[in-house]
């Protein structure tokens, strides 16, 4: 699956658990570790790993496993790596804090659409 394809699944499975604020970002030009972010919000620890279990579930259906996840406990921030697409998904308290958006503001921002 190439990198908008499997963003694109991400962001689809993660707004079936009612993510709020998904966007893409193109990491292409900004580093060589990955072709884009996903980011989305959840308003509690338990929609936060409920919506990281969704996108693990189908992405496996897919046939496409994460290299790596982490937070996943704790369910403020969890990372799931799938190489090309990292998948954050935050709880919304979390994401202010951290703003990804912010700290990688030369990222081309695509914001999800059912």
């Amino acid at each position: 699956m190439e990198a908008k394809e499997l963003a694109t699944a991400i962001c689809a499975a993660a707004s079936d658990k009612k993510a709020r604020d998904i966007v893409t970002m193109d990491m292409t030009q900004l580093t060589p570790t990955c072709d884009a972010f996903v980011v989305c919000s959840a308003n509690t620890a338990t929609q936060v790993r409920a919506i990281a279990d969704n996108i693990e579930e189908k992405l496996a259906e897919a046939g496409v496993s994460f290299l790596h996840k982490e937070g996943y406990r704790e369910g403020e921030w969890i990372l799931m790596d799938y190489g090309d697409v990292v998948a954050h998904v935050f709880r919304q308290e979390a994401r202010e804090y951290y703003a990804l958006e912010h700290l990688w503001s030369d990222a081309p921002l695509t914001p999800y659409e059912d």
